[in-house]
């Protein structure tokens, strides 16, 4: 396990402007969106922070996302929440003017702060002061009266810091995990990610439902998805999308085509469409 460690890099998961969101384009019209490293101290527990921010939209705007296998803390005028991993996916409606400041933790990050399975959040929102009740209320009013996001991501990572987080050696062997399910896309089966960290299946499942909140099957599957809507919004040729099944591990085009449709709304030519409009 030790040796397997020491070979994977200190993974994060990979961002780009678009991965995990439907209908980007429009996304990116309607809204500004900034991401921001943790301080080194929390670093081991965040992925970023993130901030979207929208003026004087004359409509409401809704915006879709295709989750992650991550915990969300989420601060905006709507709701003040810890979200869990969602299995299918969720949204927001914007309107008018306004702000969102996120805390996207590290697959395993939120471990520590939870005091037990992250598998009890999942698919669940909770209220910041439900869950932390002694300062959450103050946290979210700070960060809701901070005009400057910079201002009030460091009132987040104050938050955070007084809880006390500890390095756990397990979260770190998850958010590897993850990260190695994320990037190597020969990674299909539960079976073979679980080779790849020298655990039995069943320990790989113990440690996802415990430090991710969900199983190793739905987080390579879940990746698969979003390495297939990159492609085809990237302009896959439609001709090759058996293929492109057969790499990401589906039985054939039609398997592929049912799991892209439950999981993005949409078949992935209708997704083509949508996401290749300027």
């Amino acid at each position: 396990m030790a040796d397997m460690m020491s070979r994977l890099p200190r993974a994060r998961l990979v961002e780009t402007r678009q991965r995990g969101w439907v209908d980007p384009y429009a996304g990116l019209a309607a809204f500004d969106f900034a991401r921001r490293a943790p301080s080194p101290e929390l670093a081991a527990y965040v992925d970023h922070f993130w901030v979207v921010t929208w003026t004087g939209l004359a409509d409401p705007y809704e915006q879709r996302i295709l989750s992650h296998p991550t915990v969300n803390m989420t601060i905006v005028e709507d709701f003040h929440r810890i979200a869990g991993v969602i299995d299918g996916g969720f949204s927001y409606t914007m309107r008018g003017t306004g702000r969102a400041l996120g805390t996207r933790f590290r697959p395993g990050g939120f471990r520590t702060l939870l005091g037990g399975p992250v598998s009890e959040l999942t698919g669940r929102f909770v209220e910041i002061g439900e869950m932390f009740p002694a300062a959450g209320p103050a946290l979210v009013e700070g960060v809701l009266a901070e005009p400057g996001p910079d201002a009030a991501i460091a009132l987040v990572e104050a938050f955070l810091l007084a809880l006390g987080p500890a390095p756990d050696p397990l979260a770190e062997e998850a958010a590897a995990l993850v990260g190695l399910a994320e990037h190597d896309v020969t990674v299909t089966r539960v079976d073979e990610l679980a080779a790849r960290a020298g655990r039995s299946v069943r320990s790989l499942q113990r440690l996802f439902r415990d430090y991710v909140g969900i199983g190793p099957k739905w987080v390579i599957r879940r990746f698969r998805l979003h390495e297939a809507a990159e492609r085809v919004q990237q302009g896959l040729d439609f001709a090759t999308l058996a293929t492109l099944a057969a790499e990401l591990g589906y039985t054939d085009q039609a398997h592929l085509t049912r799991d892209f449709t439950a999981a993005v709304g949409m078949p992935p030519a209708a997704y083509a469409r949508l996401t290749t409009r300027v």
